[in-house]
């Protein structure tokens, strides 16, 4: 996430190409405590996993130094990204879910859900309209995750886990296993607001329920899990 970032920017710089768009995050800004932060809001640690720390120095001490010294570089900040064939823990927990084999949901947990083909667009978005030297917060609709389980029960007829885990259990449980996965869900919030990236990019994101609609009949299909009726 750093040398790679770095690499490609010096890369940009030394072949003078006139705008590029960088893919940030929401998670630099951590564990946002429910609050809905926009682009003006900074946070300087600690971080709950290593994906977030190296976002971070990625962002604020390779992409925005370059940028005040005139690289023309808009930076996005996607929430979380889901769609057909996800890899990510996101998906992972998706079809966890579908396969039922997810145990619980952990209370509060709550993200900014962004289809792969509206963040997609986003970026393109950012290259069309964005101004360089600018920042933008283009995730989706924030839900907590316990929201968006029920909504893919009411989707696809499969139970949702009826255990919700407190956020104190949760990480009494990724500290005891060391994993950052729990430790990222253990109530913690990652929530931005994109009324920036609305207005000056034209952001648009589907309702969530219209994207995990898509994305778990789609796995579904993958899995053999017969689709509702």
């Amino acid at each position: 996430n750093i040398e790679g970032t770095r690499n490609v920017l010096e890369l940009m710089k030394e072949l003078g190409i006139p705008k590029g768009v960088y893919t940030s995050t929401l998670a630099v800004f951590g564990d946002t405590k429910g609050q809905a932060v926009d682009e003006s809001y900074r946070h300087d640690g600690p971080w709950l996993s290593e994906y977030d720390r190296t976002k971070w120095v990625a962002h604020y001490e390779v992409a925005e130094p370059m940028m005040k010294k005139g690289l023309p570089l808009v930076i996005v900040q996607p929430g979380v990204t889901y769609g057909p064939g996800d890899p990510s823990a996101m998906g992972i927990t998706l079809r966890e879910y579908l396969e039922r084999k997810l145990r619980g949901v952990p209370k509060v947990s709550a993200y900014c859900w962004g289809h792969v083909e509206d963040t997609a667009a986003a970026h393109l978005l950012a290259m069309e309209r964005g101004r360089a030297g600018e920042s933008y917060i283009v995730a989706g609709e924030p839900k907590t995750l316990i929201d968006a389980i029920e909504m893919a029960e009411r989707i696809t007829g499969i139970p949702a886990p009826r255990m919700r885990p407190s956020p104190g259990f949760v990480r009494f449980l990724a500290a005891v296993t060391r994993s950052e996965m729990l430790r990222v869900s253990a109530g913690a919030t990652y929530l931005g607001s994109n009324a920036k990236a609305k207005r000056e990019l034209g952001l648009r994101h589907r309702p969530l329920e219209e994207g995990l609609r898509e994305t778990l009949l789609a796995e579904m299909k993958t899995l053999g899990i017969p689709a509702p009726g």
